[in-house]
């Protein structure tokens, strides 16, 4: 079975945004912020999930859309962390770079969907 790159990259970054969660809460004891992070990063995921077993093209597109407004949220909400102080330039720009890869997979795999959809 081939492998869900998407799958993979948006669980493999939901781990990365608990883990950012737990440091912003010990470590920095913000607790509101992280907490829209948390919520926002990890659902992305979540809805990727959700596709995999949607019940037709438009319920796909429904639910990959929902993922790219969560993971654009995700983007305010690290860029938002970064120009507060709360998490290192180092620690924005490499989850940063992930969302922007991941919103970029997303955004061509609704763009397919469409497409297949109007030919």
């Amino acid at each position: 079975m081939k492998e869900n790159i998407l799958k993979t990259k948006t669980f493999n970054f939901s781990i990365r945004i608990v883990n950012c969660y737990k440091f912003l809460t010990q470590e920095k004891k913000e607790f509101v912020l992280s907490k829209q992070l948390m919520r926002s990063g990890t659902s992305v995921g979540a809805m990727i999930r959700e596709a995999e077993h949607s019940e037709s093209k438009p319920d796909f597109i429904h639910k990959m859309s929902i993922a790219q407004k969560e993971i654009n949220e995700t983007i305010y909400w690290l860029e938002l962390l970064f120009a507060t102080e709360f998490i290192s330039n180092d620690s924005f720009q490499s989850l940063n770079i992930d969302a922007t890869e991941i919103i970029k997979l997303i955004t061509s795999s609704i763009k397919t969907a469409k497409s297949s959809i109007n030919h």
